[in-house]
């Protein structure tokens, strides 16, 4: 595949360029509002669900026909964990591929300069080699669990590609890996391995409770990326790549599930014991992107494990902690 379509490349150096965030109000959106503001962005575009409904054909043409931004990242999506992608697979399918064809087609047919798409791990076989490369990519069957919303951020990827190949325009992917960070799900079923360790820590802390019990034997190796680091990533790739292939955007760094939770109650302060369920599933043994492609353009990441749980767990304890007060 030929990296670079077109003689260049466009660059954002207009700090007052009109920037379009889709999905700004997530935890990774809302990361990139903040970077792009901390760089000096001013022009920044910002619509909630109930201003502007992405599922909406002409609300979305309509959006742009008027706003005419030069620069879009679609960070907008719909998303959960196992058990939603299980019950509502027709939601999870359907309403993101709505998001990301509309957006992808109106930011072309209304003249945005560059697009940069992000998708997620997810995207990869259930049995990628380890790290997973770009190259893994269709190469065999997906986890089941979320085969559905993996499908619909695929069809994403390969549109971005079409629209670079039919029509020489300068759309990128790029695909995160485990996120955490400010604005993170704290949902006591709904989250994630690293905010649901936090939160039952927390509250085992709180409570005066004595033990905190994980789920399996603690083996697993996984990758975490602070989604501070991703914002400051991506902007660099809107900087820096012009290229058809996806980007994997990951922190190289791999912990075991052990490992992570021990820091998280460093972290936090819980001072009972660790304890492990090992009747329960360990899930995949390891998960870890080869992200070597992004750090041969030059970007790596700057937030430690442990400086990115201290500063998550501060924000954990001002927004989630003191609004169920």
């Amino acid at each position: 595949m030929a990296e670079t379509i077109g003689s260049e490349m466009s660059s954002i150096t207009d700090k007052s360029a009109k920037i379009f965030v889709a999905g700004h109000r997530g935890l990774v959106g809302s990361a990139i509002v903040r970077k792009l503001h901390q760089l000096g962005y001013t022009n920044l575009l910002l619509r909630t669900h109930a201003d502007l409904d992405l599922t909406r054909q002409s609300d979305v043409e309509s959006f742009f026909s008027t706003e005419k931004p030069l620069y879009v990242i679609l960070a907008a999506a719909k998303v959960g964990g196992i058990h939603a992608n299980n019950t509502y697979p027709a939601d999870f399918i359907s309403v993101n591929l709505q998001i990301q064809t509309n957006v992808i087609h109106s930011a072309y047919i209304h003249g945005v300069k560059k697009l940069l798409f992000l998708g997620s791990s997810c995207i990869y076989p259930k049995f990628a080699p380890q790290p997973i490369p770009e190259s893994a990519l269709l190469t065999g069957t997906l986890e089941p669990t979320n085969e559905w919303y993996a499908i619909a951020k695929i069809a994403g990827i390969k549109t971005c590609q079409a629209y670079r190949i039919q029509h020489n325009w300068d759309a990128i992917s790029g695909m995160p890996t485990n996120l955490y960070g400010p604005n993170d799900n704290f949902h006591p079923e709904n989250s994630h391995v690293l905010p649901a360790l936090m939160r039952r820590f927390h509250e085992a802390k709180v409570g005066g409770g004595e033990e905190v019990v994980v789920w399996g034997s603690g083996s697993p190796l996984r990758e975490f990326l602070h989604v501070d680091d991703l914002a400051d990533a991506c902007v660099f790739l809107l900087e820096r790549y012009s290229g058809l292939e996806h980007v994997n955007i990951g922190s190289g760094v791999e912990v075991t599930i052990r490992e992570l939770a021990e820091l998280v109650k460093e972290v936090v302060g819980f001072e009972g014991r660790l304890g492990w369920d090992s009747s329960k599933p360990d899930g995949t043994p390891r998960k870890l992107m080869d992200s070597s492609k992004l750090a041969s353009l030059g970007w790596t990441p700057k937030v430690s494990l442990r400086d990115g749980l201290r500063q998550t767990y501060e924000w954990y304890l001002e927004n989630v902690c003191a609004a169920n007060k």
